[in-house]
């Protein structure tokens, strides 16, 4: 199954997008660090060409740090500047705006090497829905500018935003690309929260999340929902996890939607502890 949609709005910002790249001197890419991947659009890559980018994963207070460590490396053997965020962190938002001085360096200097009066660096930033975007923006201007909230697709139009006197970032709505070859991505997104919950089905991503930590943290399942490895039919967990958690319909039968929603939200809560649900390649 080949996991797909466009929506207008969306085709419409890619569009914005490219018009707008002239105006900028770097583009500043938001991923989830709990799937950096999965959460990298390849259609923005086609768009941005050669233009500078830094890379920030959001939401390191949910990520495993060890895998979030990892793709800090892997990033720097492509020579792709990036860092790891959890906003609510002021050392982090500052090392942002060092990074972001930083990337806009070369381009003032040689502004003042022509003789033009310098200006405030200029980055774009650009990232999925629901990645944490207008968050972040409103912590690098210490203000609420940007709108925010915990569903998808909240940003509709693109605004500048001063940080400061040391950049100017033009913020985009959040962009998704038209669909997913790889239904694992698709997967991993739901799972973290960055794809609308009807897209796909409550059952489907609660038992991706089960497999993949029965494969990778198998100590997150033995302690939070005394699961051990011995149990493998998805029935039998599904029954466990849901008596256990009182999802239950008239009767006493375990209600499998109620049970699978309680996964995702321990999932994406960090209930289940730091879990990231990719490694780099």
């Amino acid at each position: 199954m080949t996991i797909q949609w466009f929506p207008g709005h969306m085709a419409k910002a890619k569009r914005e997008v490219q018009e707008k790249l002239k105006l900028v001197d770097f583009v500043i890419e938001l991923v989830d660090a709990r799937a950096p991947e999965s959460s990298q659009n390849p259609m923005l890559h086609q768009v941005l060409n050669d233009k500078p980018k830094m890379v920030v994963l959001m939401k390191r207070d949910l990520a495993d740090p060890i895998l979030t460590d990892k793709w800090i490396s892997a990033y720097k053997k492509q020579d792709i500047p990036s860092l790891a965020v959890d906003v609510q962190q002021k050392q982090d938002i500052q090392q942002v705006i060092a990074l972001a001085k930083e990337m806009g360096k070369a381009k003032l200097e040689r502004l003042i090497k022509k003789g033009i009066r310098p200006r405030p660096a200029r980055a774009m930033i650009i990232g999925i829905p629901n990645v944490g975007k207008s968050t972040l923006i409103n912590r690098l201007a210490n203000k609420k500018i940007a709108k925010t909230g915990d569903r998808p697709g909240v940003t509709t139009s693109q605004q500048w935003i001063k940080v400061k006197k040391d950049f100017e970032l033009l913020d985009t709505p959040g962009i998704l690309w038209p669909k997913f070859e790889d239904q694992q991505v698709g997967y991993r997104l739901a799972a973290v929260g960055t794809i609308k919950d009807q897209i796909l089905s409550l059952d489907d991503i609660a038992v991706f999340a089960i497999e993949y930590l029965k494969a990778h943290y198998p100590d997150v399942m033995k302690n939070r929902y005394h699961i051990t490895e011995e149990i493998t039919d998805m029935v039998e967990i599904f029954e466990k996890i849901g008596r256990d958690r009182g999802c239950l319909e008239s009767g006493g039968k375990v209600n499998y939607e109620k049970t699978a929603d309680v996964i995702i939200r321990d999932l994406r809560s960090g209930r289940l502890g730091r879990i990231t649900l990719e490694q780099p390649s």
